[in-house]
């Protein structure tokens, strides 16, 4: 059993980013979405600054970023010209992988749709280890560990993040105040998009650790008539268990109107 001053003392652990949320930080209740598993989310309302957090003492804690690690990817590719753009296709090597829309051609905006690893992990060593290195002390992603090897320390290896991370650096994205070019962090944020209707857009991402399906990540951000909304779920399970979590959340608060 985490104490709540353990947890402080965490947050505090964390530095400015966190010390400056438990400013403003309220209980998220999630019991019925999350259905039992273990597992959290932070959601942040960015006109208000107010944070909802669920299970505050796993929402320090750092995993590993698995797919979601493709948008600061994404970003470092388009800042290095290691990928000239979102449309730019890399060709399928022809090796059968375990999701059939991963075996075929894919352009950065399709493989970011798709997931499909292999070709990030090939835009990771165009990029190389010296200029990713670089690029993360810059942006401070989680514990910035890519000793895990150039095309694979975001999958279950070295690079962890936690879900208050994640959201520092979703919001940093929104606001177009991550160190890379304006027009690559529009580029990434038009990537995302995955629902667009007339009330609401919803940016997002999954991740997936597919060693054992034992994490799954939601992270993104919702623009709405309101205002925008940025969140970052992780669960035991899977990246769509992570997203339909996230979903039921975000309708409950009338977030994503119907």
């Amino acid at each position: 059993m985490v104490s709540l001053l353990s947890v402080l003392l965490l947050f505090a652990v964390m530095g400015a980013a966190a010390n400056a949320w438990e400013q403003d930080t309220k209980e998220l209740q999630i019991d019925e979405a999350i259905n039992g598993k273990e597992g959290t989310m932070v959601l942040k309302n960015l006109q208000n600054d107010q944070v909802f957090i669920y299970n505050k003492a796993r929402s320090i804690r750092r995993f590993t970023p698995e797919s979601t690690f493709k948008v600061a990817n994404a970003l470092i590719g388009l800042e290095t010209s290691a990928v000239r753009d979102e449309y730019e296709v890399k060709r399928w090597d022809g090796v059968e992988r375990e999701f059939e829309n991963w075996n075929r051609d894919h352009s950065l905006a399709s493989a970011m749709r798709e997931s499909a690893i292999w070709f990030y992990q090939d835009l990771a060593r165009t990029i190389g280890e010296t200029r990713m290195q670089e690029y993360f002390s810059k942006v401070h992603y989680g514990n910035k560990d890519i000793s895990g090897g150039i095309d694979a320390f975001w999958l279950d290896s070295s690079l962890r993040i936690s879900a208050v991370e994640q959201v520092d650096f979703i919001e940093k994205l929104v606001k177009e105040k991550l160190p890379f070019a304006e027009k690559h962090q529009k580029t990434v944020k038009r990537m995302m998009i995955q629902d667009e209707q007339d009330q609401y857009t919803l940016h997002g991402k999954t991740g997936t650790r597919l060693s054992d399906l034992g994490l799954g990540w939601y992270v993104g951000f919702v623009e709405n008539e309101k205002g925008t909304w940025v969140f970052a779920v992780n669960v035991e399970g899977s990246g769509t268990e992570a997203k339909n979590i996230a979903l039921k959340v975000l309708k409950e608060k009338n977030i994503l109107m119907e």
